[in-house]
């Protein structure tokens, strides 16, 4: 069993989730988001961390991508 955590909507919305009772399970349909949400924050994280890594490396000397292309190039 999971742990519960309480939700405040304003009255209008929850009214209208009222109706939808029968058509949508909204305890899964926010169980889904939240489990959206953390692996969103997840990648963020994780990219945010990779650009920081890459900001910190030495910059490649002028002319090396055109080096590595017409080296690649060659060796077909």
């Amino acid at each position: 069993m999971g742990s519960v955590v309480s939700v405040r909507v304003p009255p209008d919305v929850k009214r209208e989730m009222d109706e939808l009772k029968g058509e949508i399970n909204w305890s899964e349909e926010i169980r889904e988001f939240i489990k959206k949400k953390i692996k969103e924050y997840r990648k963020k994280k994780a990219l945010q961390e990779v650009v920081s890594y890459i900001q910190t490396l030495p910059e490649a000397p002028k002319g090396t991508a055109q080096k590595l292309v017409r080296d690649d190039r060659d060796s077909h």
